[in-house]
């Protein structure tokens, strides 16, 4: 299993939507964001205040679990020139590692508190708040020697009632998700499960997430579980210079539209955010031979010999 890999994609997925193009404030698309992976407080009741994820695993002897849950944290930054903006901080949210025996007689719970702060730069004022909740981690025996594997996240930050959706926003985590190790054991996948597993796969409820195998093809350590729905061992393409938060769309594409904002527009994107900043600045200093590896590339040929085999 490459570690990288599996960084590479959760990464992805934890900005997915971050900003989206042109990535200035005043487009109309980003300005209702965080739509993905969201765990809301429970006095906020129009979205949920939990996240679950199962999945099937075949133990061996000694089998050990670990689940790490991870999230954006909103930052909101105001200045005396501009209006609010919301940021975000990337947190480890939680980490929970037990042996599958354990989790078999009792699931694993595990507090945990993302404190408050704030900071002030060059004359913008960052601040957020506490958020709090428990992650439980819990196994139970199925068909065919192997476990269902459930993993729970769920928000439980007090909240004044009649919220509005900014305030939620603050009090919530959001790009959830998990990522979840094996140690002496084999995962199984749910989108292509053996015959004997076909029906345990099927009773796995997963609640604002979808568990898929990560890492190098054939890999079965490690599952990333996200908002985003995904086929098993995804990848972020090589030639990708870096995240434009929006996995769904082409490199080159953006890259060149990017490039065509106006003077305006990019003087926009550069007050709108520091990670639109440095997008911008990395699209400009693209050479010509960086480009031209954004344009395409072949992958997955086979010889007739080997179709006919």
């Amino acid at each position: 299993m490459s570690g990288d890999r599996v960084e590479a994609v959760a990464r992805a997925v934890l900005y997915e939507g971050y900003l989206l193009y042109p990535y200035t404030r005043s487009a109309a698309k980003n300005q209702v964001r965080w739509t993905f992976g969201g765990v809301y407080p429970p006095a906020w009741d129009a979205d949920p205040s939990t996240m679950r994820t199962e999945c099937l695993l075949r133990p061996r002897g000694g089998c050990r679990v670990s689940v790490s849950v991870r999230c954006l944290q909103l930052v909101r930054r105001t200045s005396p020139s501009e209006t609010p903006w919301q940021e975000a901080a990337e947190r480890l949210v939680a980490e929970v590692v037990a042996d599958t025996d354990e989790l078999l007689s009792r699931p694993r719970r595990v507090e945990f508190a993302l404190p408050a702060g704030c900071a002030s730069e060059a004359g913008a004022h960052r601040k957020w708040l506490t958020i709090s909740g428990r992650v439980t981690v819990g196994a139970a025996a199925v068909e065919a020697g192997a476990l269902r594997i459930t993993a729970e996240v769920e928000n439980t930050t007090p909240a004044p009632a009649h919220l509005d959706r900014e305030a939620a926003l603050l009090r919530s985590m959001v790009s959830t998700h998990m990522v979840l190790r094996a140690a002496a054991g084999d995962f199984v996948s749910l989108a292509d499960p053996p015959p004997e597993l076909e029906a345990a796969a099927a009773r796995c409820a997963n609640a604002g997430t979808w568990p898929v195998l990560a890492g190098e093809p054939g890999a079965r350590d490690t599952v990333l579980s996200s908002p985003i729905i995904l086929e098993d061992h995804p990848r972020v393409a090589e030639e990708s210079p870096g995240d434009l938060f929006d996995a769904t769309e082409i490199d080159e594409i953006l890259t060149l539209r990017i490039l065509t904002l106006t003077d305006e527009e990019k003087a926009e994107l550069r007050r709108t955010d520091e990670r639109g900043r440095r997008l911008l600045e990395r699209c400009e200093s693209l050479t010509g031979d960086q480009l031209l590896r954004l344009h395409g590339t072949l992958r997955g040929l086979r010889t007739l010999e080997e179709d006919d085999a």
